[in-house]
């Protein structure tokens, strides 16, 4: 783990979570989307809402 997470909007397809994730984490964006997909096949709208609530108040890395 990198410290404070931030969203990078640099890396993003959508909203930059799961790229500001994956630098928090320390691994491959790619494995992170996937990983939402999953939860949101599972859980439905709960990981959106997440997703959006952490986009929405999470810090940028500008």
């Amino acid at each position: 783990m990198n410290g404070r997470f931030m969203i990078n909007p640099a890396r993003a397809k959508v909203m930059g979570v799961c790229a500001g994730l994956a630098d928090w984490m320390g691994v491959d964006v790619l494995v992170v989307r996937l990983g939402v997909i999953i939860a949101t096949l599972v859980t439905g709208p709960v990981a959106v809402l997440i997703y959006i609530l952490t986009g929405w108040l999470a810090n940028d890395d500008r």
